[in-house]
């Protein structure tokens, strides 16, 4: 052997220092956990591709906490009850503390459509398509905090660290389409969620499966172009440089998974070069779909851009869009649902960003057909207390975080459309008929998208995990 120094990128690594797994015994264990491993972090074949309703989703994400007693769940017995206190002997779990007293919706109800399905006014554009959703009104959380119940509602787990539903459903399927991202994010203009980056994160999955933002502007990704031109001839050669060296450095450790996440990554920005400019050209619309989006209006301008812009990647192959209704918690007028003050004056205000351009979004994939393969979600991380966050004798004009029972709803594909699933007690406090905890939420998509949600598992620091964790059953009363 010779004894010149071995060049950097053939230097041992940690692994490499572990010589008894180098010869015989340990040679042959070594190989047979790694292949385990490997055949662990391989998704499982799908329940039943078969059955595969949808092929991609739109999740439009509530920040804050949106009043389903004021929105999508009709309580009478809180007008009859207006100004009394609630009758119990536990400490709720709120997250001020304040139990004021009971107080009425502060918008009016009313059947919607063909299904008679009972909507408020506070969203009058998608209470015109009530006969599309199907409506879970016993939604539960584990958490009455902004962070943890947020995180739990994306990835399934109160705490960060554990990979999105969309890195999931990235994982599980793939990409339709080798020129985009098969999961893409899309903030609201006042700035991301409280939890950041996390909420989208694959964490312990291959770092292609996390979402990958997009913003506004000439350039809806940062430093994707070069901010000067480069001679075509240059950039080839360079490209061809980086590739060589990433090829070696390969050759020597084929077990860096970490450089061929990083490698693909660039493949990806390079074919974004000439897509992304494409995808994101809104002009090319007509003025009719610009004006029912509300391109036009500063109020919808933001959210109408995102729901066209969603769109335009789903037709492209995207598998998951992402949108976030509301920015950071903190602050002050509110940038989100988190109507603690007066929920009157911030749902109304924030109804107005997302009620006509999400309308606009669902009207607009059933004229193309694509409603039947796509699903639409539309969730929050926890709903709002019939009574009002005040002192004991006061009807105060907020209400706290209740995370016993709220509503979120769904659209498209392989659901039972104008329904309604579950329900909560009389004054929508708790859920008390078919209780629909985060866990049984994820399974259901899942089981949209044709993967059992107990087999699409990655095997991480010795346990098979999975976006449900060891829970979930499917919500089959809101399958079509």
């Amino acid at each position: 052997m010779s004894d010149e120094p071995r060049p950097p990128h053939l230097l041992p690594t940690r692994r490499d220092l572990l010589d008894w797994g180098l010869h015989g015994l340990g040679a042959t264990a070594v190989a047979v956990l790694l292949d385990a491993e490997a055949r662990a972090a391989s998704p499982r074949p799908p329940d039943d591709a078969t059955s595969r309703r949808a092929r991609r989703a739109i999740h439009i994400c509530l920040i804050g906490g949106l009043s389903h007693i004021d929105s999508f769940d009709h309580k009478p017995a809180l007008a009859r009850l207006h100004g009394t206190k609630l009758e119990t002997t536990e400490q709720p779990d709120l997250f001020f503390g304040k139990m004021g007293l009971l107080r009425q919706a502060d918008w009016a109800f009313r059947p919607r459509g063909a299904s008679g399905l009972v909507i408020s006014d506070l969203f009058p554009c998608i209470a015109e398509l009530a006969d599309e959703l199907t409506v879970l009104r016993s939604m539960e959380s584990k958490s009455a905090n902004h962070t943890p119940a947020l995180f739990l509602a994306n990835s399934g787990f109160e705490f960060g660290g554990f990979p999105s539903m969309g890195s999931w459903i990235s994982y599980g399927l793939g990409v339709e389409n080798e020129s985009l991202p098969a999961y893409v994010v899309l903030n609201d203009e006042r700035g991301p969620p409280n939890t950041g980056a996390s909420t989208w994160s694959s964490a312990f999955l291959p770092s292609s499966h996390q979402g990958v933002v997009l913003g506004g502007g000439r350039q809806a990704v940062s430093d994707l172009f070069p901010a000067r031109p480069i001679d075509a001839a240059t950039d080839r050669a360079t490209l061809e440089f980086v590739q060589t060296v990433n090829r070696r450095r390969a050759e020597a450790d084929a077990l860096d998974a970490m450089l061929a996440d990083r490698v693909r990554s660039y493949e990806l920005a390079a074919r974004m070069q000439a897509s992304i400019p494409d995808v994101t050209r809104l002009d090319s619309e007509s003025p009719a779909t610009e004006e029912a989006y509300g391109l036009r209006d500063p109020r919808t301008a933001d959210m109408g851009r995102r729901c066209l812009l969603g769109r335009r990647l789903l037709e492209r192959g995207v598998r998951f869009v992402q949108l976030f209704s509301g920015g950071p918690i903190a602050g002050s007028p509110r940038a989100s649902w988190d109507a603690h003050e007066n929920v009157r004056e911030n749902h109304a205000a924030e109804a107005a960003r997302i009620d006509r351009p999400v309308a606009a979004l669902l009207r607009d994939l059933r004229q193309r057909g694509m409603l039947d393969d796509t699903l639409v979600l539309f969730t929050t991380e926890f709903g709002r207390t019939p009574f009002t966050q005040s002192a004991a004798d006061t009807v105060g004009e907020g209400r706290d975080h209740n995370r016993y029972g709220f509503s979120c709803w769904l659209a498209g594909a392989g659901l039972a459309p104008g329904t309604a699933v579950g329900a909560t007690d009389e004054l929508g406090w708790k859920a008390v008929e078919r209780p629909i905890p985060w866990h049984d939420f994820h399974a259901t998509i899942l089981h949209l998208f044709g993967i059992d949600h107990e087999r699409l598992t990655f095997y991480h620091n010795g346990i098979r995990r999975r976006l449900t964790n060891v829970h979930g059953e499917v919500v089959r009363e809101a399958l079509a």
